[in-house]
């Protein structure tokens, strides 16, 4: 790598790191031009250069911490032996993953991510097309060996995360007095959603 690329590489770390803790710290009211160049210390220009817009931004940022998690999701399941385990690695890394990185996480989460996943749904699933790979083929080979239920790869996609995604947004939000436990949800989840899943849910 050359030193301009090197020193193109830093600015658009400062630019999505100062992205990030804005959108932490005042939603994403607070995230806008004007206060990401002030907050990295980086021109006008550079932010356009990089990224193209504020939405171009927003959604390098999210690519970002997109494939940091399906990553950390793909080697927890790659160093499992069964389909039980599998889910239990699925369910302890994202939420291990939330508890590491809330800021990343609160993002992830976002009305305004869901509306842009939602847009362009084709876009992301190409651009994590790789690792998104890696999923289909785990739980097909679990389905092919008896261990998953026949069902459709959606749907057992929707069994496993809609449970985990519906607790990690309880938990980013705790918006009443009852505080959401991730560690007793890594305990109690991963069964609850194998018997959902499971050719055999004993």
């Amino acid at each position: 790598m050359s030193p301009k690329q090197q020193r193109g590489e830093v600015t658009a770390d400062l630019l999505l790191d100062a992205a990030l803790r804005l959108f932490a710290e005042q939603g994403e009211q607070g995230l806008t031009v004007s206060a990401v160049t002030k907050a990295s210390g980086v021109s006008l220009g550079s932010l356009y250069h990089h990224f193209g817009s504020l939405d171009g931004l927003y959604d390098a940022l999210a690519q970002r911490w997109l494939t940091r998690l399906l990553g950390e999701l793909a080697t927890a399941i790659q160093s499992t032996r069964t389909a039980r385990t599998g889910i239990r690695a699925i369910v302890r890394t994202h939420l291990a993953f939330v508890r590491e990185h809330p800021d990343a996480a609160l993002l992830l989460h976002s009305a305004r991510t869901d509306q842009r996943n939602m847009t362009q749904a084709r876009e992301l699933r190409d651009s994590q097309e790789a690792r998104l790979s890696v999923f289909s083929l785990w739980f097909q080979s679990h389905v092919d060996s008896g261990e998953l239920a026949p069902l459709p790869l959606p749907l057992i996609e929707s069994l496993v995360l809609g449970p985990l995604i519906g607790v990690v947004r309880r938990w980013l939000s705790q918006v009443d007095d009852v505080e959401l436990d991730l560690d007793e949800a890594a305990r109690i989840l991963p069964d609850r959603i194998w018997r959902s899943v499971a050719a055999d849910p004993k």
